[in-house]
């Protein structure tokens, strides 16, 4: 019921604050009041709307509270009326005790209405003139954007313009440093390469139409021409130097490296001078480096060994032949022919790369040089030149390739040719094979040398010399042989059972050839090697045959086979195809000595022994039956002599051999073999015929004869 009430006050008091704006608009003198649906008086109340507010009033909760109740509802209304009539009155009241402050609040809103027209006219301004300021802020951008095209053409022409003035306009500095200021100083080089760029520049701006550049034209001209001639009379002066004599050639060529702009500023400006200065340099060049060596070849021929190699001196030559009436003595230096020694070291890391001779203070000294010496050091100072020259050439001409080595080729050319013409005229008598193979290895290393350092200066010229020295190698290798197969053993006079001198040389020779060649093998030196060998396996097997009895053959064979052996495993490879061959004939002549060693005193027993075998083996042991004297005879006699038969074994075996070491092993393979023998014998008297024969008991302990066998072995 107080929900109804209060709704309706609520009703009330917003009529009567209508009613009080519209007395406001009025004016305040008639008071009228309008309760618009709470006026029950109003002819326009409608009877249907109160049933509705009745409907509403019964759903209420109180309402319905009351019914349940039996509240009389006719009072109730009648009360709830009069108090809703006090309550209207009061709020008429009310509304007549604010009307003031209503009014006054009218007339508030009423100046803020004005207010806001200004605002909405002065906003209405403001949007007007943004709207105008957007169209000049655009128009501004635009021409923000044409004069930033502007100003980047403007300073794109300017950097080209600019660029342009800088390389056409001939500062005063340039042109007193080319006029005045020496070519050795280097403000010359800096002001050189300036003029250079302006005098490629101007030509490029020429070729365009280039107005300008007939302004400047003529003062590059003149300045070129100026510093042509300084350039070419610094240079000439330079080159002239080298013609002094004891002139270090090396100091004014590092000089001129200095300034290998200058070369580059003549090809690229005045070509016919710059062929000048080249052309002069060649000339100068060649005659001095030709001069040098030709001068330096003929003192190095002065302190080679007197007594060289000569058409006589081959393998199967006695020495007693080459001698005559008026022959001198060895010299105590004379070169080897036929043995390696130290020569070898000429090709090793040391020597090969080593200081070059110095005749002079050879002549001094009194020493003399093998012709390989004097070769390796003449043509390590051709190698060390041409490399320095060919470097040089190619770095101050400018060139690669051809050209280079045709500016080479002019310098050296007739250097290297008069090299070969040297080497023709001494080669072709020359019968040091040795000296010949050295010569061969020592082009072949300096040739890998020029080729580590990525020179092909000279590449023909070790090819040449190459063709040259093979060759004639082979040549002298072949007349060693032949001379070995026209040996006559029955013309060397007396022979005795030592090494021969034609063995002892090749095995010298042979191994000399195989250290040397195992650096770079060569197929055709290792096919005349073989030649060789046969050749003298031939020679020793003929000398043999000059020996009466097969013992004194077999003994000249070992000594020899075994000093060849010896040679040449301590000098060449053991693996090598020369140790492999000689090692199986001594191996093979060893045991046939042995077999001959054994056969005088103890030939009766080993001849026993095999025949035994051979009966057993085909299975006719009955034939031993009659064999009874001579079993015994042999056990008894092997009993009686075998220690005086093993002493004079030994001693003859010392006697025969020169070598003590092969003396030793043969004994041992001798004594080694007599015990497999007597094992063999004793084998032999255990078959089933000789078994039960007395002198058995007789027969030495295998094992006794062992331990009395070592005591008799030589010790060394």
């Amino acid at each position: 019921m107080a929900t109804v009430v209060g709704r309706e006050q609520e009703r009330r008091r917003q009529q009567q604050q209508l009613d009080m704006e519209e007395e406001e608009g009025h004016g305040e003198e008639t008071l009228q009041l309008n309760l618009g649906d709470l006026d029950l008086t109003s002819e326009e109340f409608i009877l249907d709307e109160v049933d509705i507010h009745i409907q509403a009033n019964l759903e209420d909760a109180l309402v319905q509270e009351a019914l349940k109740t039996g509240v009389d509802l006719r009072h109730y209304s009648k009360q709830v009326e009069l108090e809703l009539q006090q309550i209207e009155n009061a709020s008429i009241k009310d509304y007549i005790k604010e009307s003031k402050n209503i009014a006054s609040l009218h007339t508030q809103i009423t100046a803020c209405d004005a207010v806001l027209e200004r605002m909405e006219a002065m906003l209405s301004s403001f949007q007007s003139d943004l709207s105008s300021i957007s169209c000049e802020i655009q128009t501004l951008q635009e021409q923000s954007v044409a004069m930033n095209i502007r100003l980047r053409n403007r300073q794109a022409v300017r950097g080209r313009l600019s660029q342009l003035v800088d390389e056409l306009v001939v500062p005063n500095v340039m042109i007193s440093t080319i006029l005045e200021t020496p070519v050795t100083e280097q403000g010359f080089l800096e002001q050189l390469h300036e003029l250079n760029n302006k005098i490629n520049a101007v030509k490029e701006q020429a070729f365009r139409e280039t107005m300008a550049c007939a302004d400047v034209a003529d003062i590059l001209e003149k300045l070129k021409a100026k510093a042509v001639a300084k350039i070419r009379e610094f240079i000439l002066q330079k080159i002239y130097s080298f013609r002094k004599p004891m002139t270090n050639y090396q100091i004014p060529q590092n000089a001129l490296l200095k300034y290998r702009f200058f070369y580059q500023f003549l090809l690229g400006h005045e070509r016919s001078v710059a062929k000048e200065v080249r052309d002069e340099y060649l000339e100068t060049m060649s005659k001095i480096y030709l001069s040098y060596f030709k001068s330096y070849t003929t003192r190095l021929m002065k302190v080679q060994y007197e007594e060289v190699a000569e058409k006589d001196d081959l393998m199967g030559v006695e020495d007693t032949a080459k001698k005559g009436f008026f022959s001198k003595p060895s010299l105590r230096n004379r070169n080897t022919i036929f043995t390696l020694g130290n020569r070898g070291s000429v090709i090793g890391g040391a020597e090969l790369e080593g200081p070059i001779l110095v005749p002079h203070t050879a002549q001094k000294s009194d020493v003399r040089y093998p012709f390989e010496s004097l070769f390796r050091s003449q043509h390590y100072a051709l190698l060390d030149n041409s490399c320095r020259e060919y470097l040089f050439l190619c770095d101050f001409f400018l060139v690669t390739g051809g050209p280079a080595l045709d500016l080479f080729n002019a310098v050296m050319g007739r250097t290297l040719a008069m090299f070969l013409k040297h080497m023709d005229a001494y080669v072709s008598d020359c019968y040091d094979s040795i000296a010949v193979f050295l010569c061969i290895h020592i082009v072949l290393r300096f040739k890998a040398i020029m080729a580590k350092r990525n020179v092909p200066a000279i590449d023909k010229y070790w090819d040449s010399l190459l063709e040259m020295l093979w060759p004639r190698f082979e040549h002298v290798l072949e007349l060693n042989i032949q001379s070995i197969q026209n040996t006559d053993p029955q013309k060397l006079g007396f022979l005795d059972t030592r090494p021969h001198y034609i063995t002892r040389r090749y095995a010298e020779f042979s191994s000399a050839i195989v250290s040397i060649n195992q650096t770079f093998p060569h197929g055709r030196t290792l096919t005349l090697l073989g030649q060789l060998q046969a050749e003298v396996e031939n020679f020793v097997l003929r000398v043999a045959a000059e020996f009466s009895s097969r013992k004194e053959q077999l003994v000249f064979l070992i000594n020899n086979y075994d000093m060849m052996l010896g040679v040449l495993m301590e000098r060449a490879v053991e693996e090598s195809k020369e140790v492999e061959g000689f090692q199986q004939l001594l191996n093979a002549r060893t045991q046939e000595f042995i077999e001959e060693l054994l056969a005088p005193g103890f030939g009766g027993m080993i001849a026993f022994v095999k025949e035994a075998e051979a009966l057993a083996e085909r299975g006719q042991l009955e034939r031993l039956r009659g064999e009874e004297a001579r079993v015994t005879q042999l056990v008894r006699g092997f009993a009686g002599t075998w220690k005086a038969a093993v002493e004079a074994l030994s001693q003859d075996v010392m006697r025969s051999f020169t070598n003590f070491k092969n003396g030793t092993t043969i004994i041992q393979g001798a004594l080694t073999q007599l015990i497999q023998y007597y094992h063999r014998f004793h084998k032999v008297m255990a078959l089933a015929p000789l078994k039960a024969l007395p002198v058995r008991s007789e027969l030495i302990n295998i094992h006794h004869l062992m331990v009395e066998v070592k005591k008799h072995k030589p010790n060394f």
